[in-house]
């Protein structure tokens, strides 16, 4: 059942057994893991069924740091979250994004890495992986280039000693996100999903053990209140520390946040277009087709060059992958296109509705977006790329192609890469968010390595080479992220180095947990959304079998939230 906050009588009082707070991938993947049991279950999402502009215009916050998206654009409030940023043509008809599993080595203590470890292995997250896969609607849980090629049709790059190798990532439609999941749980008897129900504090007794109640706003001046024994909070990388540090009232530096932690360590995948790979190879048709989009029995995906562990291991280098598309449209142009695009959608809700001075600020919005982002992003590429038609030209004689480098590679976790509070308020009164976005020069000196072993092992194949662009190790202009926020809330079983434990709850708040990315301690180079997917069916596992431990444990958290149980 799907219920607009905004028809409810200002302080409803809303009871239900688990509260999940935020409805995107997270959110909804939890749900979807809950429903049909015996327990009520209520989701509260700040936005509607799609985004808009009054709703989105609560994410706005300040980068500070480098250069990143404008905030209220890199992540939709609406039911469905993320998957409205998922604009990949993965066939003719759908869009959606590539997803790929962490790997083993990501899940290690490196001490190459500072502050990087999870609390399991990446063996103990497999079983949910594959629950994963299903759940996101792609093929075979299997991720090695070897098993999608066919040495006569589709072989991998004939490279020769494995320290350079394929992998795979499988292309998933958001269709299954919001035709197929979104309605199920709307659908299912024991859920309740509240529409523009905006969580802004999480009350707690006053030893900060036990969540209490949630404080909801639903419009600017009419308010609920939600209690629930299990409540998860599945907002993403920045609005996940966001509502921690704002839930200050009993903890003066908000909730679990005792040791300084929350909001730092927020990571992206460094995404760059730069360098050039020169083949020498005549059948690159041929050698190109696996990396390219394609089906291989109705799963669609594509390869990718990564770095093998060994190489990892002995060159001291954060994990590392690179995709070699002939034609792709530069990652800095759309990411140009995309923000004209949503400013002038916005714009146009905006003048429909008839709001002056959203209007005004829109066009502010898109004059800066025009002269600073898309011109200099569509010349430096058109730049770019008359240099390689040069190369093509001056080399076609020999039948040599020239093809882009997309890498995509992992930040290392820095503390000082964060999320805070800004003075300025949105329009519920709540603090706006900074966002100070910073790299080390290892992130960059890593990104070179890679780049200069692929060179290398090109080379020593016969296959070409690599002309490599990136020269020093300041952030190129071109840097992006991917729309990808992780680390913020970070995972460990020691209290003085994580937020939560290796389930997923706050250490010290006895029935708080957090779904999604900000738990991750490193990212890897993989889009996060099918680790995402798989971590919050495991805590939906654990909150299963933690509901089937009531009604004793029900007492013993409302005794510790400072309420007398019914």
């Amino acid at each position: 059942m799907i219920i607009d906050a905004r028809s409810l009588s200002h302080n409803t009082n809303i009871d239900t057994d688990v509260c999940i707070v935020g409805g995107g991938v997270a959110g909804m993947a939890v749900a979807r893991e809950l429903i049909d049991q015996p327990f009520r279950v209520c989701v509260l999402e700040s936005g509607g069924l799609e985004p808009d502009s009054d709703t989105q215009a609560l994410c706005r916050g300040d980068n500070v740091g480098l250069p990143y998206f404008q905030l209220d654009e890199a992540r939709p409030r609406c039911l469905g979250g993320s998957a409205y940023n998922w604009f990949m043509p993965i066939d003719g008809t759908r869009v959606g994004i590539q997803l790929r599993p962490l790997d083993p080595i990501d899940f290690e203590e490196r001490d190459w890495v500072p502050n990087s470890g999870w609390p399991f292995t990446r063996a103990d997250l497999d079983p949910f992986y594959k629950r994963a896969q299903s759940f996101c609607g792609l093929g075979p849980f299997t991720y090695r280039g070897d098993d999608w090629a066919d040495p006569e049709t589709r072989p991998c790059l004939p490279l020769l000693n494995g320290r350079v190798q394929t992998v795979i990532f499988q292309l998933g439609a958001r269709d299954t996100f919001i035709g197929r999941h979104r309605p199920q749980i709307s659908q299912a008897e024991n859920i309740t999903t509240y529409l523009h129900a905006t969580v802004t504090e999480i009350e707690t007794g006053s030893a900060a053990q036990a969540v209490s109640r949630l404080r909801v706003a639903c419009t600017a001046d009419k308010g609920a209140w939600v209690t629930a024994k299990v409540v998860i909070l599945a907002l993403g990388g920045i609005e996940t520390p966001r509502l921690l540090l704002l839930s200050n009232r009993t903890q003066r530096d908000g909730l679990g946040n005792g040791h300084d932690l929350v909001g730092r360590f927020f990571m992206e995948h460094l995404h760059l277009l730069s360098g050039t790979y020169v083949s020498s190879k005549l059948d690159t048709e041929k050698l190109g087709r696996l990396y390219a989009f394609h089906a291989v029995n109705n799963t669609l995906l594509y390869g990718r060059l990564a770095l093998s562990d060994e190489v990892l291991r002995s060159e001291r280098l954060l994990n590392y992958s690179v995709a070699i598309p002939r034609a792709f449209w530069p990652l800095t142009v759309r990411a140009a296109a995309q923000k004209l695009l949503r400013t002038s959608q916005l714009l146009g809700t905006s003048l429909r509705k008839g709001e002056l001075r959203e209007c005004q600020r829109h066009l502010r919005d898109l004059v800066p977006l025009i002269f600073n982002d898309a011109v200099p992003a569509i010349g430096r590429k058109i730049a770019g790329l008359a240099k390689r038609r040069l190369i093509e030209k001056l080399t076609r004689s020999q039948k040599i192609e020239v093809f882009l480098l997309n890498h995509m590679t992992e930040q290392a976790p820095n503390p000082e890469s964060r999320v805070t509070l800004s003075d300025e308020l949105d329009a519920l009164g709540q603090r706006r968010v900074r966002l100070d976005w910073r790299l080390t020069a290892a992130d960059i000196r890593s990104l070179i390595r890679a780049q200069q072993i692929l060179d290398e092992e090109l080379r020593r194949a016969g296959l070409g080479r690599l002309e490599i662009e990136l020269k020093d190790e300041a952030p190129p202009p071109d840097l992006m992220g991917g729309w990808h926020h992780m680390g913020t809330t970070r995972m460990h079983r020691d209290p003085r180095k994580g937020v939560v434990n290796e389930h997923g709850q706050v250490h010290g708040v006895h029935n708080l947990f957090i779904a999604g990315p900000s738990v991750f301690p490193t990212g890897g180079y993989a889009n996060p959304t099918l680790t995402i997917v798989a971590l919050a069916i495991r805590l939906a596992d654990h909150v299963k079998a933690r509901m089937n431990d009531l009604p004793d444990r029900v007492a013993q958290l409302l005794h510790a939230a400072g309420r007398e149980p019914a």
